[in-house]
């Protein structure tokens, strides 16, 4: 028996806390965090990029583009899919696929059937491509189907809060200056992040973004972090904090990756960029 095995029995044996290592978590993709990492524009992996038609999305979804780490290496991936809002395209919100590919999740930003699309029209979409990207994408093989969320921008984070009322089973959701006009998710299981804009004038968190966060269950691990001063595009466009937090919510919960339990718990004091952060910590 090696030294470390027999200290492992050992402290079994005693009741002594043994510290957690990599080997027990199978889904940790890439190095340790730190702060700088987890906002810097890249992250640890290579990416490339595929495209689906709106022919291939078969009607379900209106194509879209599909980012994946080149390497795996480390095993297959968790994914996300990601929807823009109302009257916007994959372009709005494109800056998501790369940054959060670069991070270990293959990702697919949307385009919708019609920029008209309601929110539960987009919950629908986001769903059927995530079906896409598990069961006929070109990097289906890369993906693990059983690590799945969900994200989007104004009626596209409406619909990520449908779609996760929808499947239960989603690991993580991310409303991202959502606009829906149903303020109650009491049934929604998935640990969800709202994200807000403090000075939002097309969906005001006080009728949107803060109740999203509030109905949701207590029981359900759930954030909401608000960007002081920010209007309602303000998620449209690379921002250090919006990504730190995405990707800390996404590795946490689709990951198991407890790593970045620390960028969100405790929750972060008011600041320059943060107006308002509650969390249900500890997860």
């Amino acid at each position: 028996m090696s030294r470390i095995a027999a200290g492992v029995a050992v402290a079994a044996l005693v009741g002594v806390a043994v510290p957690a290592t990599a080997a027990d978590n199978p889904y940790e993709r890439g190095p340790a965090p730190t702060k700088q990492s987890v906002e810097a524009p890249q992250g640890p992996f290579a990416t490339a990029t595929a495209t689906v038609s709106a022919a291939q999305a078969g009607g379900k979804f209106g194509g879209g583009t599909i980012h994946y780490p080149t390497s795996t290496a480390e095993g297959r991936f968790g994914a996300v899919a990601i929807s823009p809002g109302f009257l916007g395209s994959q372009a709005t919100v494109a800056w998501y696929g790369p940054r959060l590919a670069s991070h270990g999740f293959v990702v697919v930003v949307i385009d919708t059937n019609a920029v008209f699309d309601l929110p539960d029209a987009r919950g629908d979409q986001l769903l059927a491509a995530l079906d896409h990207l598990t069961t006929a994408s070109p990097v289906k093989d890369r993906v693990d189907a059983s690590r799945l969320a969900v994200m989007g921008h104004s009626m596209g984070g409406g619909g990520s809060l449908e779609a996760a009322k929808d499947r239960p089973t989603l690991r993580a959701a991310i409303p991202l200056a959502g606009w829906n006009l149903n303020g109650n998710w009491a049934g929604n299981r998935v640990p969800t992040l709202v994200v807000g804009a403090q000075s939002d004038f097309i969906a005001p968190v006080g009728q949107h973004s803060e109740p999203f966060y509030a109905s949701l269950p207590a029981t359900t691990d759930k954030a909401y972090l608000e960007i002081r001063g920010a209007d309602h595009f303000v998620v449209n466009f690379p921002h250090p904090t919006i990504a730190k937090f995405t990707i800390s919510w996404l590795k946490r919960f689709v990951d198991d990756d407890t790593r970045y339990e620390q960028f969100l718990c405790p929750p972060p004091a008011p600041d320059a960029t943060i107006s308002e952060y509650r969390d249900t910590c500890p997860h």
